[in-house]
């Protein structure tokens, strides 16, 4: 097709896209003579918009008013694999690690396709997770003997894993806050005033999830002792008790062996050193800090036990058992693996 046959097709109703069409008039009437003020009053353009679109068909012919031209800067190739390599294998300088905005200028990309690479690879250099591998030379047995417990508790008996959560404070903010309200979030004073602490001491039952509290105000091996004690009042006497608890020095200590070795129903079971996160009660510590401790303002030692109290005596309303999915054979493996990659780690650095 010619450029007049393109061109005469305009003064027709002949179906072609809104853009050509207009810019085809605009060729039209500049060819019949007319300036450009009149050519977009007539069509009701911009001047300016009416002499490019001149400009672009006496440069280009056709090819210049057929389509658009491609808009912004052309897009610029992100080397994955380089940007991968960095975020994992180094660090910035003066920094531990890298943001968008020092990872985009170290490639010379935006911070948004740092940002989109990062989550389509799973990186997220911002966050970090704590660990320790146990030594524990008995770590398998201890592990077997704990998960057993978990994934085949005995018959006739009562697994209850126990522990301390010592220190709890009780902390009054300086100011009041503001409550939550549509659009804005709860306000709460960053610093606070010091009541005083208390320790809870806990047993959760495997079975059923019910939690035995009791706090105290020191963590001592006379706490622990008095602890026992409540666990045996409050426990039916025809049960076997199997404690799961840390190598906390006051569970060990003569004077609570002496009393254990008396009262042959209650067996202990030791987690591995470095592995509180074998004993289940620390997911009741963490529910109770986020739903009940971390947001809340006691002035008194007393006020911040009764909230204690009451917390407990909430969740054995309705208790809900935390259910152990994990076998020991995988968990092994597990710190296996781990333990390998840190022996990598170690033997790098030395060399």
């Amino acid at each position: 097709m010619t450029d007049k046959e393109y061109l005469s097709l305009s003064r027709f109703s002949v179906p072609l896209l809104p853009k050509p069409l207009q810019r085809a008039r605009i060729v039209l009437l500049a060819a019949e003579g007319k300036q450009n003020k009149a050519i977009a009053e007539q069509l009701s353009l911009g001047r300016v918009q009416v002499a490019r679109w001149r400009k672009r068909y006496a440069q280009h012919r056709l090819a210049g008013i057929e389509r658009d031209r491609p808009r912004g800067a052309p897009p610029s190739k992100v080397d994955v694999a380089r940007l991968v390599e960095l975020t994992t294998q180094s660090t910035p300088s003066a920094a531990t690690h890298w943001s968008t905005r020092t990872m985009a200028a170290e490639l010379g990309i935006s911070a948004a396709s740092v940002s989109r690479h990062w989550r389509a690879n799973g990186l997220k250099p911002h966050r970090v997770r704590g660990f320790k591998i146990s030594r524990d030379p008995q770590f398998v047995q201890k592990l077997e003997d704990v998960v057993g417990l978990y994934m085949s508790p005995p018959e006739h008996a009562l697994v209850l894993c126990c522990d301390e959560k010592s220190q709890v404070q009780a902390l009054d903010r300086t100011q009041p806050g503001l409550p939550l309200k549509k659009g804005r979030a709860q306000t709460m004073t960053h610093d606070y005033k010091r009541h005083g602490t208390t320790t809870l001491f806990a047993a959760l039952n495997v079975l059923d999830g019910q939690v035995i509290g009791q706090c105290q105000p020191r963590h001592t091996h006379m706490e622990w002792l008095k602890f026992l004690k409540k666990i045996d009042r409050s426990t039916p006497k025809d049960k076997a008790l199997h404690l799961i608890a840390d190598n906390y020095a006051t569970h060990k200590h003569p004077v609570v062996t002496a009393w254990l070795d008396k009262h042959p129903r209650f067996h202990m079971h030791y987690t591995p050193t470095s592995a509180s996160w074998l004993n289940m009660v620390e997911r009741f510590f963490r529910d109770i800090t986020t739903e009940r401790l971390r947001r809340g303002v006691f002035t008194s030692v007393p006020e911040l036990v009764s909230a204690i109290e009451a917390y407990v005596a909430h969740h054995n309303i309705q208790p809900k058992p935390f259910i152990w999915t994990k076998s020991a054979r995988d968990i092994l493996q597990k710190v296996i693996r781990a333990n390998n990659r840190l022996s990598s780690k170690q033997n790098a650095a030395l060399h």
